[in-house]
């Protein structure tokens, strides 16, 4: 029977998150999301009605986590429509996404999850293509430099450049990582 304390609810997916992050696919329990969020055992298994609905409810969580909060986006909407303004704005979404680290990597291990579970697959892969095409859209409507293909091309290689940060810091430093957000858009959106 699921329960209406939304609430509660968003604190159980938060904690799903967590324990993702921290043990991976094969650590997410009911038990271990009680416990992350310091409720009593059974907590989780009130909410959702399995498994693979805390699974599909963690993976639209980080999403609804990640989108830009209304200031950053309003500086978007008023700033300058040029190449500058463009790697400004993947400098920050590169920043923002790596500093959810744990939001991430549960995405990650979600994703890994999917490929073993159809129901999953298909919820990330309308979610991901969502997502997609509203960065387009977004690009198209701002009037930055650029085509569909650029914000694809970039989503692809920042994504991996993301995944870098997280998993293995040391491979390139903040500067470096600063630079390498500059040349993909310098050079992808040249392409255009």
């Amino acid at each position: 029977m699921a329960r209406r304390n939304e609430e509660r609810r968003a604190a159980l997916v938060d904690a799903a998150i967590e324990v993702l992050a921290r043990e991976g696919a094969r650590g997410l329990t009911f038990r271990a999301v009680d416990t992350e969020a310091g409720v009593p055992t059974g907590t989780a298994s009130n909410y959702f009605a399995n498994r693979d609905a805390l699974l599909t409810q963690a993976g639209a969580r980080v999403y609804e986590r990640l989108r830009p909060d209304e200031a950053t986006m309003e500086a978007t909407r008023t700033a300058p429509r040029d190449k500058e303004t463009y790697t400004r704005i993947m400098r920050e979404l590169v920043g923002r996404v790596s500093s959810f680290r744990t939001g991430y990597l549960a995405l990650l291990e979600l994703r890994l999850e999917a490929t073993r579970r159809p129901a999953l697959r298909s919820i990330l892969t309308e979610r991901v293509r969502a997502d997609v095409e509203a960065n387009v859209a977004f690009h198209e409507s701002s009037g930055l430099p650029g085509d569909a293909t650029s914000v694809k091309l970039l989503l692809l290689a920042l994504n991996w450049l993301i995944v870098e940060q997280l998993t293995l810091p040391d491979v390139f430093p903040e500067e470096e990582r600063d630079a390498l957000v500059a040349a993909a858009v310098d050079r992808i959106v040249d392409g255009y």
